[in-house]
């Protein structure tokens, strides 16, 4: 497509006239238009133009100085836009399309609703929810800015010059004004700066937090009706809302039982008890069974000990993204008619049209339908689907060292591993099936080595745990189970199931569901040593933790690897969490009784959570790698969150 014309423009344009003054509608949706193709000097002749579609195009950004003062609706769907700063020359907007542009982030639709102050809708939605928590945010780094804003100003030395001091204040603003989530930063930096400039403009005597806060009524964030007390709402939290469903709530401090975790002196705090994956976005919904939740790796942080605060959730026909220092949940994904069972998380490098590489974090989520979903986290779409089995799928999991390579797990009894590649300029996957793992039952929980990922996967089956080869430089591309493992020398130990595993690190396994009551810790590498050529191997054990006694299954432990730690939750909403490096550290033998857990986080009392809700299991519990964050699903549709707080 070449620069537009007078003529094309009143061709497309309505109601038909011969006049460019004329139009109020124009439509240049489909028309491979590139940025430079927006010529400023004839666009600025649409003096009436209310409404102008630009979506399916491949605009990168949009020219400064269109001169569209009047339009009010704007679709700009499916391009390539980077930046959205530029729409603030529009500012009698009311509606806007932005979907399917894979660039643009959770940051950009708060800048969206900043700049544009008549914004009624965004694609397609109510935008009351994100104006609601600009609003919050804005306020909370408004006061953020102004405290450090004093204390700058109390060490300043008399003799600095003013205007290095004042370079220098908003350099230092950026710097170290913090607050929310780590997919927010764009904002909340872009946001500081602009404060920081405000409060020198006015000599630090004033700053104005928006002119958001001046919209009319039908713009303040919508509440949902709240049925039955789940618990009373932050005070410090805010009306943050970015899914009108979600109901973020606190509770009086845990009932803790045991020994601090952690540091000497750190305590769990409960933070959030969320409800986000209701049916029908019901606060009533208190039936929806949660199964998995995964936080995020710090792809970026390129640092040891580097951490995530966001964590996905995973139940019923819904995946939420959420932020756990502020309970916002980022994104939320539904499928109707789909139950999911498990998420896992990658990043792959991606290369655009014009050639820039970009980092994206790449949610993967599957379970009853058979098909995995690949979701595009920060742009908040579904951008590649594998059918993957005929039967529901139990669980998936990432290759640790190959970022494309995914282990799907299925009531088919099949586990396969797939290369998803790397998606095209048109944003979509290509998967390809690399091998085909036949069990004799449904595997539960997918575990590659520690010490050697390209070579076996553990899998934590109803019959037992077992071990695959998955060298891809073998020639069979269908194989069977290699080794199974039983947890004592009798053979009554044999087949029973194991719906926990999880590694403590490179060596040490933790599993569970082998015998009643107790966690399991064995050696990897001593286990494999004795192998010989036996197909069932008796694991090395390293210790037993104890656990609840219950006879229900299906309670999925988790790891800290960098701290030591196992968890598990129980069927009386109970959190068990045991620090187990002063006992993968022992030589054997192992202790003769079970280890007792270093702590048990108890569910909060009906009087916190109301008595709908007071007895709950706990089916699910991670923790993010510095264990900083927990969070624990329910059988209640509760998403709970706890912080680790240092002395």
């Amino acid at each position: 497509m070449g620069p537009l014309s007078a003529r094309l423009l009143i061709q497309r344009g309505r109601p038909k006239c011969d006049r460019l003054g004329k139009i109020r509608s124009l439509d240049l949706s489909g028309m491979n238009l590139l940025s430079e193709h927006l010529d400023p000097k004839l666009l600025s002749r649409l003096k009436q133009l209310q409404e102008l579609d630009l979506s399916n195009n491949q605009l990168e950004t949009l020219p400064a100085n269109l001169g569209l003062s009047h339009l009010r609706i704007l679709r700009c769907a499916n391009n390539q836009l980077g930046d959205v700063t530029v729409l603030c020359q529009f500012p009698q907007l009311e509606e806007l399309s932005l979907e399917g542009n894979p660039f643009l982030t959770v940051s950009d639709n708060l800048k969206v609703s900043f700049l544009l102050p008549k914004l009624r809708k965004v694609n397609g939605k109510d935008a009351s929810s994100t104006c609601s928590q600009v609003e919050n945010l804005n306020r909370e780094l408004t006061s953020r800015v102004t405290a450090h804003w004093e204390k700058f100003m109390a060490a300043l030395s008399p003799d600095e010059e003013a205007e290095k001091a004042q370079a220098d204040f908003v350099r230092s603003a950026v710097r170290d004004v913090r607050y929310g989530p780590e997919s927010l930063s764009d904002f909340t930096q872009w946001r500081v700066r602009m404060i920081s400039e405000e409060l020198l403009a006015s000599g630090g005597t004033q700053v104005h937090e928006a002119n958001i806060s001046e919209r009319p009524p039908k713009a303040t964030a919508i509440q949902e009706p709240r049925a039955g007390p789940v618990a009373s709402k932050r005070p410090g939290d805010g009306p943050v809302n970015v899914s009108p469903n979600k109901r973020v709530c606190t509770s009086p401090l845990a009932q803790v039982e045991g020994s601090p975790v952690g540091s000497a002196g750190s305590q769990l705090e409960p933070l959030h008890f969320l409800q986000c994956h209701s049916k029908n976005n019901s606060p009533r919904d208190l039936e929806t069974q949660l199964w998995a939740c995964a936080f995020e790796p710090a792809w970026d942080e390129g640092q040891a000990g580097a951490t995530s605060q966001t964590v996905a959730t995973c139940g019923g026909e819904a995946v939420c993204v959420i932020d756990c220092q502020t309970g916002i949940v980022l994104h939320k994904y539904k499928a109707p008619g789909e139950e999911f069972f498990s998420v896992a998380w990658t990043a792959l490098t991606v290369v655009t049209q014009a050639g820039h590489k970009k980092r994206w974090s790449v949610l993967a989520a599957a379970g009853l339908r058979g098909l995995v979903r690949l979701l595009h986290v920060r742009a908040g779409f579904c951008c590649g689907l594998i059918r993957a089995h005929k039967k529901a799928i139990a669980t998936l999991c990432f290759s640790p060292t190959h970022e494309t390579h995914l282990f799907t797990a299925s009531y088919d009894k099949r586990i396969i591993l797939w290369d998803i590649g790397v998606p095209d300029h048109d944003y979509e996957f290509q998967a390809s099936q690399l091998l085909t793992l036949d069990t004799t039952s449904i595997a539960l929980r997918l575990c590659p080595v520690a010490s050697c990922p390209d070579a076996y996967l553990l899998a934590g089956c109803e019959g037992g745990c077992r071990c695959w080869d998955v060298r891809l430089d073998q020639p069979q591309k269908r194989r069977v189970c290699e080794v199974e493992f039983v947890f004592s020398e009798g053979s009554e130990a044999t087949g029973r199931r194991v719906d926990g595993l999880a590694f403590v690190n490179e060596d040490v396994v933790a599993s569970k569901g082998s015998s009643l009551g107790t966690i399991c810790l064995w050696s990897w590498s001593q286990t494999w040593q004795g192998r010989g050529n036996r197909s069932t191997v008796a694991v090395v054990v390293l210790a037993r933790l104890q656990w609840s006694p219950t006879e229900l299954a299906y309670f999925s432990l988790s790891t800290c690897p960098d701290e030591g730690m196992v968890l598990c939750g129980d069927e009386e909403g109970n959190v068990w969490i045991y620090d187990v490096r002063p006992l993968v550290a022992q030589r054997p033998p192992p202790p003769a009784t079970p280890q007792a857990p270093t702590q048990i986080l108890k569910w909060p009392q009906p009087r916190a959570l109301g008595q709908t809700v007071s007895r709950t299991m706990v089916n699910t519990v991670v923790a993010d790698p510095t264990f900083t964050y927990l969070t624990a699903l329910t059988d209640s549709n509760i998403v709970a969150i706890w912080r680790r707080n240092q002395p």
